[in-house]
C-alpha cells in the first residue's frame, strides 16, 4: 500500500512539474506571448490608426514579453469579445488575458482561471444624453439600457434597478462597438460599463460633450490579467510582472533611471533589479527580468500616466489606483 502511495505521489509531482513548465516552454518555443485583449477600448487596449496596439492592458502584455524574452515586442494580440474571452484562454488560444476583466469569486473558482492581481481598480458607471435631463441614476425608472453581454455589467445593473424598485429594459450586444453605436443612435437611454470604459467609449461618440457621466458608482470592479489554473510557474510570472511594476514605482525606479539604479547598494533595489539573488531563475527567467520590464515598458505609474492619466484624452486621476504611499490601493508584496 505504501509503495502504491509513493508511486502515486511521485506521479503527481511529475504531472505537476510538467503542468508548471507547459506555458513558459510553449511561449519560448513559439517566440512570443499571445495576449488576449479587447476589440478596441481607448486607454486600455486599442488598435490605433498607425496599426499599433496601445493601452495599459497592452503594456502589461508587453511587460510579460520583456520579462520572458528581454524584448517587449515579442507579443502578439488577439482581440476578443467579452463573451469569447474565457473560452480563448481555457482552450490555449491565448497565453494570458489582459482585457479589462473583473475579478470575481465565480470566475476565480468555477472557470479554471487565476487572476494575477489588480491592474486597475474601477467601478460601474452610467452615461446618458444631456437631453434626457437626468442628473442621477435614481431618475432612470423605465429606461432602456445598452450593455455588453457576457459581462458583470448585466448583473450589476439588474441588481441596482431591482434594489431601487425601478423598471428597466436591457438592450444587449456581444461587441463593445455595437453597444456604443446603439447608444449613439438613440436605441437606448443609458450606456453602462466600468467607469473607465464609459470615459473611453464616450470618446467614440460624434459629440462627446452632448453626454454626461452620472455620479453613481454601483459596483466594485477590480480589473486584472488572467491565466489558466494548473500552471503555477506561469501564474507566478504573471503575478510578479505586475508586482514588479508596482514595486518599481514605489521605489522610484523608472525607464529613465533604471540603468543608474542598477548600481544601487540598497538591498531592496538590488533584489528588484537582479543584481542580488536568483529570483528570476526561480521562475525560469533571467535574473534581470524586472529590470527589463522597467527599462522596456516602465513602472506602473508610467504606464498609467501614458495611457489613461490626466494628460490623456481619458483624463483619469490616479485616485485609488495611486501607490499606497500616496493614499491609493496599489501595494505589491516585496521581492525577497
Amino acid at each position: 500500500m505504501k509503495l502504491k502511495q509513493s508511486i502515486f505521489a511521485i506521479a503527481g509531482v511529475m504531472l505537476a512539474g510538467s503542468l508548471q513548465a507547459a506555458t513558459l516552454d510553449d511561449v519560448k518555443s513559439k517566440g512570443h506571448v499571445q495576449c488576449g485583449v479587447s476589440q478596441g477600448l481607448p486607454g486600455f487596449s486599442n488598435f490605433d490608426d498607425k496599426g499599433t496596439w496601445t493601452g495599459i492592458d497592452v503594456d502589461y502584455c508587453r511587460a510579460i514579453a520583456a520579462a520572458v524574452f528581454g524584448d517587449a515586442d515579442k507579443v502578439k494580440f488577439t482581440p476578443l469579445s467579452a463573451k469569447e474571452r474565457f473560452t480563448a484562454l481555457s482552450s490555449g488560444e491565448i497565453d494570458v488575458l489582459s482585457r479589462n476583466t473583473t475579478w470575481t469569486m465565480t470566475r476565480d473558482t468555477q472557470l479554471g482561471l487565476n487572476f494575477a492581481g489588480v491592474l486597475y481598480y474601477d467601478g460601474q458607471g452610467m452615461m446618458v444624453p444631456n437631453k434626457l435631463g437626468a442628473t442621477s441614476a435614481k431618475e432612470l425608472d423605465g429606461a432602456n439600457i445598452c450593455v455588453n453581454t457576457g459581462t458583470t455589467t448585466e448583473l450589476n445593473i439588474t441588481d441596482y434597478f431591482k434594489s431601487n424598485n425601478m423598471k428597466f429594459e436591457l438592450v444587449a450586444f456581444e461587441k463593445s462597438d455595437e453597444v456604443i453605436q446603439a447608444y449613439g443612435a438613440g436605441r437606448c437611454d443609458v450606456f453602462t460599463t466600468d467607469r473607465s470604459g464609459v470615459a473611453a467609449e464616450r470618446l467614440k461618440l460624434a459629440n462627446p460633450n452632448d453626454h454626461m457621466v452620472l455620479p453613481e458608482i454601483i459596483s466594485k470592479e477590480p480589473l486584472g490579467p488572467v491565466v489558466r489554473q494548473g500552471d503555477d510557474q506561469w501564474f507566478n510570472i504573471a503575478k510578479w510582472t505586475l508586482n514588479a511594476m508596482i514595486n518599481a514605482e514605489e521605489m522610484g525606479v523608472d525607464s529613465g533611471n533604471v540603468d543608474e539604479m542598477m548600481k544601487s547598494e540598497n538591498p531592496d533595489m538590488k533584489r528588484l533589479l537582479g543584481t542580488e539573488g536568483k529570483f528570476g531563475e526561480e521562475m525560469g527567467l533571467s535574473n534581470d527580468w524586472a529590470a527589463n520590464i522597467i527599462k522596456l515598458v516602465g513602472n506602473y505609474g508610467q504606464i498609467y500616466d501614458k495611457n489613461v492619466g490626466p494628460d490623456t484624452p481619458l483624463k483619469l486621476q490616479r485616485g485609488v489606483n495611486a501607490s499606497w504611499k500616496n493614499g491609493g490601493l496599489m501595494y505589491a508584496p516585496p521581492i525577497r
